[in-house]
């Protein structure tokens, strides 16, 4: 059984994974608008990625006997004035979320729940990743500046991620 504290900590998380889902849907329909269809293949997968983050956490707290309770998911922003200002939102947001994810980690450690803290490793660990790999398009995109050229051939690349289930915990 997990402890209140701890369940209350993942309610939380799960809904802030739940608005990630949400802020990459609405920038998939930010590059929609753009006509880049790299980019929003890139946040399609990004899309599903957090979804099944959520669910990771989702079907743990269950799993440990706890009870999940959604809450309203916030309304994310719907206009960048670039793409370079869209991924820089997004470090920033992952950022975020991986500070979140040391502070739920942090309360399984204080209430002494080895379980929860070996299944949050691997989401700190995926925050390495999510944070690395938008970095990379971010300096990408700091290096094109403003050659429409260099930015079709990322476009071009980015068209090529695909989503992978990922093995949570």
């Amino acid at each position: 059984m997990i402890s209140e504290k701890l369940e209350k900590a993942f309610n939380v998380q799960i809904n802030k994974e739940f608005y990630s889902e949400y802020l990459y849907l609405s920038m998939q329909a930010y590059f929609e608008r753009l006509n880049l269809k790299g980019f929003v293949n890139w946040m399609s997968v990004q899309v599903q990625e957090e979804r099944a983050h959520a669910m990771g956490m989702f079907d743990y707290l269950n799993q440990r006997g706890g009870t999940v309770n959604l809450e309203a998911v916030e309304k994310p922003e719907t206009d960048w004035q670039s793409p370079l200002d869209c991924f820089e939102h997004i470090l920033r947001h992952e950022q975020y979320v991986t500070a979140s994810i040391n502070e739920l980690a942090d309360v399984a450690d204080e209430v002494k729940d080895r379980a929860a803290i070996s299944f949050l490793d691997w989401y700190i660990k995926e925050q390495v990743e999510e944070e690395d790999n938008v970095g990379q398009v971010l300096a990408t995109l700091k290096l094109i500046g403003d050659d429409k050229k260099a930015l079709l051939m990322l476009d071009k690349d980015l068209a090529a991620r695909t989503f992978v289930q990922p093995v949570i915990g």
